[in-house]
C-alpha cells in the first residue's frame, strides 16, 4: 500500500494531465461515423436493387444500418443525392451533370451495364434503327435505361413515335414481351440481372446486336464496346450461339461529398467483395475501377485503390479501427506533452520530499543563534525546550522509506544543536552525519 501511495505522490500530476489531455482529445477528435445511412436502390426486382441488398447485408454486419430507398433508376438516384435525401446510390455512367460533379463523389466504377435490347423472335428486326415502327419499352422517366435509349434513338436520327418510347421496365417489360403486348424491350443492366438471364435463355426472344458498337462508343464517352462471347452464358446450350457486340455504360457507386470517410472505406470494402470476382463480361480483378467514372473520385477511394485497406482495418473491427484512426492524430501531441512530464516527475517529487525535510533547518539555525547569544541558563533552557518541541514535530513528518536517512539526519542535527545550547562552552561531539 505504501508503494502505491509513493507512486501516486510521484505521478498524480502526470495522471491528472494525461486525464485532462485524454478528455480534450476525445472532445476534439473527428466525429464518429454514423450508424445509419440511406441508399438509393433503384426499382424493386432490378439489378441495382439486388446489388443494394448485398451492400445492405455487408454494412449491417459491420454495425451500420442501411435504409434502401426504392427509385425509378439512375436519374432519380442522382436527384436524391443532390438534394441530400440519400447518402449513397448506384448510378449509371454518363448521366452526371456539372451540378452533380460539384456536390458528389464516386467510389469507382463497379461493372459494365450492357444496353440489352430483346425482340420477339422472327419479327424481322435486325438493327436498333428498325425499332422506330415497333412497340418498344425503354423504361420509366428517371431511369438510366430510358435516358440511354433516347440518346441512341437520337444517334439513329429522325423522330421516334411514343409507341417506341413506352415506359415498362424490368420483369414487367420482360413479361409484356413474352405476352406480345410489346415488340421489344431495353434494359441497361448487369448480365447477372435475373430478367436478363431469363431473356437470354428464352428461345422465343432474340438479343439484338449492335454491329456498330465501336462507332457508338467513339461518339459517346459514357459508352464502351463490349462483347458477349459465344457460349459464355451457357456452354452446354451454346448461349449465345455467336459473339454479340454490345454497348455498355459503367455503373458506379456515387456518394455525397459529406459522407464520413469511414463509411466510404466500408463501402469500398463491400464493393471489392461484391464486384471483385469478375463476371461473364470481365475478368476477376477488373472491378471496381477508380478510373471508370464520370464523377470525381473521392480522395479516400483513391488512397484505398492505391494502398489497400488501412493498417488498422486489416487487424481490427470497423468500430475499433475507426476509433483508433481518429484518435492517433491527437495522440501524437498528447505523447509529446507527456514525455517531458514523465522525465520531470521524479526530480520534482524528490525536491518536494526533501523540501519537507530541509524546511526545518531555518528554525534550527535561528534556535542555535539564539542559544549561542543567550547569557542565562533559564533562557537556554527555554530554547532547549523549543528544540525538543521541534524534535517532536519533526518526528511526525511522513516521508517515503527511501528518504528516512535524510529525516534521521535532520533529527540528529537537532540533537547536536541542543547539546550546543546546553553546553555553550563545553566540548560537544558532532553526530555522525553520514555520507
Amino acid at each position: 500500500m505504501s508503494g502505491w501511495r509513493d507512486f501516486l505522490k510521484v505521478y498524480w500530476p502526470l495522471i491528472a494531465v494525461a486525464a485532462i489531455g485524454l478528455i480534450a482529445a476525445l472532445m476534439l477528435m473527428d466525429p464518429a461515423p454514423p450508424k445509419h445511412i440511406r441508399f438509393a436502390a433503384g426499382a424493386q426486382g432490378g439489378a441495382y436493387h439486388a446489388y443494394a441488398e448485398r451492400y445492405q447485408r455487408l454494412l449491417q454486419a459491420q454495425g451500420v444500418e442501411v435504409d434502401l430507398v426504392d427509385t425509378a433508376g439512375s436519374i432519380e438516384n442522382l436527384r436524391l443525392l443532390d438534394d441530400g435525401d440519400v447518402d449513397v446510390a448506384l448510378v449509371q455512367g454518363g448521366l452526371a451533370s456539372r451540378q452533380d460533379r460539384e456536390v458528389l463523389h464516386s467510389l469507382g466504377g463497379l461493372f459494365p451495364e450492357p444496353f440489352w435490347v430483346f425482340v420477339r423472335a422472327g419479327n424481322g428486326i435486325n438493327a436498333f434503327g428498325d425499332l422506330r415502327g415497333y412497340r418498344f419499352a425503354i423504361g420509366p422517366d428517371g431511369s438510366g435505361t430510358r435516358s440511354l435509349a433516347l440518346s441512341l434513338q437520337s444517334e439513329f436520327g429522325g423522330t421516334w413515335p411514343a409507341s417506341a418510347q413506352m415506359t415498362l421496365s424490368g420483369s414487367e417489360a420482360a413479361d409484356a414481351l413474352r405476352a406480345g403486348t410489346v415488340d421489344a424491350v431495353a434494359f441497361a443492366a448487369s448480365v447477372e440481372a435475373p430478367y436478363v438471364q431469363d431473356m437470354l435463355r428464352d428461345p422465343a426472344v432474340d438479343l439484338l446486336p449492335f454491329e456498330r458498337a465501336p462507332a457508338l462508343a467513339r461518339r459517346q464517352d459514357a459508352l464502351s464496346a463490349v462483347t458477349l462471347l459465344r457460349g459464355v452464358v451457357d456452354i452446354g446450350a451454346d448461349i449465345p450461339s455467336s459473339d454479340v457486340p454490345l454497348v455498355a455504360p459503367v455503373a458506379q457507386l456515387a456518394i455525397r461529398q459529406d459522407v464520413h470517410p469511414a463509411i466510404e472505406a466500408l463501402l469500398i470494402d463491400s464493393a471489392m467483395a461484391i464486384h471483385g470476382d469478375g463476371s461473364l463480361l470481365s475478368a476477376a480483378g477488373s472491378w471496381p475501377d477508380p478510373d471508370a467514372t464520370d464523377l470525381p473520385i473521392s480522395g479516400q477511394a483513391r488512397r484505398y485503390y492505391r494502398n489497400g485497406p488501412s493498417f488498422l482495418r486489416r487487424y481490427f473491427s470497423f468500430d475499433v479501427a475507426n476509433f483508433l484512426d481518429r484518435a492517433w492524430v491527437l495522440a501524437i501531441p498528447l505523447l509529446t506533452l507527456l514525455f517531458p512530464l514523465v522525465r520531470a516527475a521524479p526530480p520534482i517529487y524528490r525536491w518536494r520530499v526533501r523540501r519537507k525535510i530541509y524546511v526545518w533547518y531555518k528554525d534550527i539555525r535561528e534556535l542555535e543563534a539564539r542559544g549561542r547569544a543567550s547569557p542565562t541558563p533559564d533562557e537556554r533552557s527555554r530554547i532547549v525546550k523549543d528544540l525538543e518541541d521541534l524534535q517532536e514535530e519533526i518526528g511526525a513528518v511522513d516521508v517515503p522509506l527511501s528518504y528516512t536517512d535524510d529525516l534521521y539526519r535532520l533529527r540528529s542535527h537537532v540533537e547536536f544543536v541542543k547539546q550546543l545550547v546546553m553546553n555553550p562552552k563545553g566540548a560537544v561531539s558532532a553526530p555522525a552525519l553520514g555520507a
